[in-house]
């Protein structure tokens, strides 16, 4: 293979997920999109459709995979799956975690706060950065001098971007640039990243309290990291 092949990976983030009860769902299983979520999967799909894209690969979370159905179908593509492109754990699994909840109020819980740099209570943000770099590498190698999809989740795609773009890893949740069904695009030349792009093809599907520099809005939780 050449050296001065340009190769683009577009690491997408899942559709909205059927989630009525507002809980961090991080990795746990039986969350699907929702209705809309699939409306945003199939948006995507179309506007990939005339790319170049000769692989398709996802997290191995139900969310994930159904957002990459549609794509990896407008290419007659196989989907694959790649662990590491799963979310971060988070100890907050399972718990309600938006304005107005009662999980930071219970002190069994400030154990987990004490350290935001690392982050004390998740997965740290080295060992994300660490995982979705191989994963990245990975789809680039299957698609050289192609494009390839890859879906994953909100806070890795914004901690490797981070990383890729030379900014501090931690962060206030609130700024990530990372809406639902965004692709944040890293072209390679050979091995190496030379330009990170975003977009957001079905950014008018995205309710707007979803979208990144929202306020948070009361009975609305914005599960952060989904």
């Amino acid at each position: 293979m050449s050296s001065e092949e340009i190769t683009v990976v577009h690491l997408m983030r899942h559709g909205e997920v059927h989630n009525p009860d507002g809980v961090l769902y991080g990795r746990r299983p039986g969350y699907h999109l929702s209705d809309l979520g699939r409306k945003m999967a199939d948006r995507v799909a179309e506007h990939l459709a005339e790319r170049d894209i000769t692989r398709v690969v996802s997290s191995p979370l139900e969310r994930a995979q159904e957002t990459a159905t549609p794509i990896a179908g407008a290419h007659n593509l196989e989907l694959a799956t790649d662990e590491r492109l799963i979310e971060a754990a988070n100890v907050f699994e399972g718990k309600t975690f938006g304005v107005g909840d009662g999980a930071l109020k219970k002190p069994g819980n400030w154990k987990y706060l004490t350290n935001p740099f690392r982050p004390s209570w998740g997965e740290p943000y080295i060992e994300q950065v660490v995982r979705m770099m191989a994963a990245l590498g990975a789809a680039r190698d299957a698609a050289r001098g192609h494009e390839a999809v890859a879906v994953s989740h909100q806070l890795p795609i914004w901690i490797v971007r981070s990383f890729a773009e030379r900014r501090r890893l931690w962060h206030d949740p609130r700024k990530r640039q990372c809406t639902l069904a965004s692709l944040t695009s890293f072209t390679f030349h050979g091995d190496k990243i030379i330009s990170v792009g975003y977009s957001e093809p079905a950014r008018d599907l995205v309710p707007s309290h979803l979208l990144a520099g929202a306020k948070p809005v009361k009975g609305k939780t914005k599960a952060f990291g989904a």
